[in-house]
């Protein structure tokens, strides 16, 4: 099973879909069990809309009020 710094080095080919199949499906069994290279992977996608300018959906009202509950960042 692939470890979180693999699938950090394989998501750009991962959501370009470049990957050979076996290391597509490695990662996609690595992201079922891993939230935080889900949360990864979801930000990696969130920049590409912004640098490609696609727009963003709002976030939800779930979305907003964890962010909002999160402590400032020093």
């Amino acid at each position: 099973m692939l470890k979180c710094r693999d699938v950090s080095e394989l998501v750009t080919d991962y959501t370009e879909g470049t990957l050979p199949p076996g290391r597509r499906l490695a990662v996609r069994l690595h992201l079922m069990f891993c939230s935080m290279c889900r949360n990864y992977l979801d930000q990696m996608n969130k920049t590409r809309a912004l640098l490609t300018g696609r727009p963003l959906s709002p976030p939800s009202d779930t979305e907003l009020d964890h962010l909002l509950a999160r402590p400032p960042a020093e």
